[in-house]
Order: C-alpha cells, then structure tokens, then sequence
C-alpha cells in the first residue's frame, strides 16, 4: 500500500493534534472508560448513552483529527471526515429510537465485544508499550480506538440495523492496511476487529446468540 506520507510525518500529525487537544482525548478517555466499567459489571447502560457516546467519538475524529489535522498530510482525508460524521449521525438517530436499558455483554458474544471495547480504551498504552513516544504517536479520540470499540459495542449490541457496521468495517479495512505500511502495530487489531464484525454480519450464529433486549 503505497502512501502520501511517511512513517515520521504520520507520528508528526499525532504528535501536533495530542498537544493541542489533550484535554479534549483525557476527557472523552475518561468518560469512555465510566461507561465501559458500568457496562462490563452488568449493571445495565442506557443504549441511548452507548449510541450518544459513539456518536461523539465520530464526530470528534472526522472533525477534529480527519478534518483539521490527517487532511494536512492526506486529501482523502476530506472523505474520511465525511464519512465519519455520516457515522455519528447515524449514531445520534440511532440514540433516539434505543432503548432505555440495554442487557450487559454476557456469553461468548459478550466476551468478544468487551474483549475488543478494552482493546480500544487500553489503546493508548500498548503503543506506549511498543515503543512509541509521547505525543508523537495515536492515543485516543481518533479513528483506529474509535472503531475498536465501536465494532465492541455493535458485537453485544441488540438490534442494532446492520447499516451501523459499515463505515467501521471500512475503516477497520483502511487503518488495519496502513498499520502494515506504517508500523503502528497496535491496529493489527482492527484486521481481527473487521473480520469480527464481517462474520457477525454474514453468520449472525457465529459467535452466539444475542441477549434480550
């Protein structure tokens, strides 16, 4: 896969949008990491949250790192944004009609999407972990950990239209090519996180049945 930048120019970006809108990436980590422990104890998480809470973490990447940073480096990063602001609106119409509880992730499916949501909330770590240096490598609020724990969520999800899992699969597709181009070795998962959700989507059965809604 031939890119427009390099490996250094690419951590560049990062290292520019991490200084300047760290705030904004701790505070949507945290946040993130409030709801991920209530959902995982079981005590049960508003889907109307869960929906609001994605929908923010598109936003925030199309706009904030697509729009004002990527598209520096990469012009097809005009059409990432897009897409991914298509996604949070599809998000945020999905939080209208959602129920007012939704079940805790339980069985094997369960296993799975919190497997891949604590995947996308410890993502910050494991680049530290693999020799990337702050701020110059991708931490949080940006595409690759967005789509991990999305992909999570729509695997424990109930009834969600299957329309939600396209732009995911597509950018799982893109960022899990460019890990292999880049070196970014912690977006090996989204090759395993869109095979997931591919296999959900072909063969519903294929990693459990879902909970009641």
């Amino acid at each position: 896969m031939q890119l427009p930048f390099s490996h250094d120019v690419f951590l560049d970006v990062f290292g520019a949008y991490n200084s300047q809108v760290w705030p904004a990436v701790l505070l949507l980590w945290v946040a993130t990491a409030i709801v991920v422990w209530v959902w995982l104890r079981g005590a049960g998480v508003s889907q109307r949250l869960l929906f609001v809470l994605l929908a923010v973490h598109w936003a925030w990447s199309g706009i904030a790192y697509h729009w004002l940073f990527f598209r520096r480096i990469n012009s097809a990063a005009t059409i990432f944004a897009a897409l991914f602001i298509l996604q949070a609106l599809l998000f945020v119409w999905l939080a209208v009609g959602a129920h007012a509880r939704a079940a805790a992730p339980t069985g094997a499916r369960g296993a799975v999407g919190g497997a891949l949501v604590l995947y996308g909330l410890i993502y910050p770590f494991i680049g530290l972990a693999l020799g990337l240096e702050y701020p110059r490598l991708p931490l949080f609020a940006v595409p690759c950990p967005t789509t991990l724990i999305t992909v999570g969520f729509l695997v424990a999800a109930v009834g969600v239209p299957r329309v939600a899992a396209v732009v995911p699969v597509l950018w799982a597709l893109v960022g899990s090519s460019a890990a292999f181009a880049l070196g970014i070795r912690a977006d090996l998962a989204l090759a395993v996180a869109a095979a997931l959700l591919v296999l959900d989507l072909v063969v519903p059965s294929a990693l459990g049945r879902r909970a009641a809604a």
